[in-house]
């Protein structure tokens, strides 16, 4: 997917990710002015491709499944979920059958077919395209990373923008409540994640500065299609990789599945897929967060067998999510 250095192999990286079962300590007692009495737990599920998968529904179906058995506080859909054609209904309606609470985030391929974002968004039925609320005191904030891109950048929109921006400064003021971040587009790597993450990095760590405490703990996001962590300036950044495939393109393209399949879905075959559908569940508790493990299998021949290129270290290819722990 990306070029990398000869140092930071596929292997590598598997070694790498034993850190995710270390606990990554915060600092400071960030519950200190908090009402949190009791856990938090969180469904979390990113980049189920509906309009690419074939099995798109089924995917989002053992979330959902899983979800109302656990009942969680609250359910999250990541983007790249669905653009809003009528025959997406019927994939639409599995997500909104979880009776609990549930919240959208936009992805850039949601608007794919020249859909604007409030047509997807009138299609969800999202409040709107940024928003925050709180719960058994946490307060967590959906940015929308589909701003307009100013030059020098192009492609996919993945920009904040000033109106957003400034929303965001003053709804962290606004509270004394420790913090969870969520977007679509991360906004800890460069290549493909918000354009100008590194202004709304500031935002966030000049919160915590403001507070003197760690009011942001950490920010979540999917697009990448991988399962990747790092912490930058006492701020937790965590991938949460897709339901369905990692983009190869076609270089590496492939028919995985059946020539029926490839027929009507023409996507697929620019995929490397994987064989369950992959989504975590996230814990709040008064000393810990937990992203919880799942692991998957390729379909087909994985890009080792394939000869692909190894991965960039913050971008692998791998059929799973990893069970971080973040201490705090």
């Amino acid at each position: 997917m990306h070029s990398s250095n000869k140092n930071s192999s596929r292997r590598d990286f598997l070694k790498m990710s034993s850190l995710a079962g270390t606990a990554m300590v915060l600092p400071i007692d960030v519950f200190a002015n908090s009402k949190l009495r009791e856990n938090i737990e969180i469904g979390l599920i990113t980049d189920v491709h509906q309009d690419v998968m074939h099995d798109g529904e089924e995917r989002l179906q053992v979330f959902i499944d899983e979800a109302s058995k656990r009942n969680p506080d609250f359910i999250v859909q990541m983007g790249d979920f669905c653009r809003p054609y009528e025959y997406n209904k019927p994939f639409l309606n599995i997500w909104d059958s979880f009776k609990g609470d549930k919240y959208h985030i936009l992805g850039n391929h949601d608007m794919d077919g020249g859909f604007s974002r409030d047509q997807v968004r009138v299609f969800w039925n999202m409040p709107a395209n940024y928003y925050s609320f709180d719960k058994k005191g946490m307060h967590f904030i959906v940015l929308d990373g589909n701003d307009p891109n100013p030059k020098p950048f192009s492609g996919y929109n993945r920009y904040i923008g000033e109106q957003q921006k400034e929303w965001l400064t003053n709804d962290l003021k606004k509270t004394n409540l420790p913090t969870i971040i969520f977007s679509h587009q991360t906004i800890e790597y460069e290549d493909g994640g918000v354009a100008n993450l590194k202004e709304v990095q500031r935002i966030l760590e000049n919160a915590n500065k403001e507070a003197g405490f760690q009011k942001v703990l950490c920010c979540l996001s999917g697009h990448h299609h991988t399962d990747f962590m790092t912490q930058i300036n006492d701020i937790y950044y965590v991938q949460i990789n897709s339901a369905s495939y990692q983009w190869v393109g076609g270089d590496y393209k492939r028919i995985r599945y059946s020539k029926e399949i490839d027929e009507k879905y023409e996507w697929i075959k620019y995929t490397i897929p994987y064989k369950e559908s992959l989504f975590t569940f996230m814990t709040i508790k008064n000393d810990k967060i937990i992203i919880e493990a799942k692991k998957t299998e390729f379909v087909g021949p994985g890009p080792e067998e394939m000869g692909m290129p190894e991965d960039h270290p913050h971008c692998p290819t791998v059929p799973k999510i990893s069970g971080f722990k973040m201490k705090i």
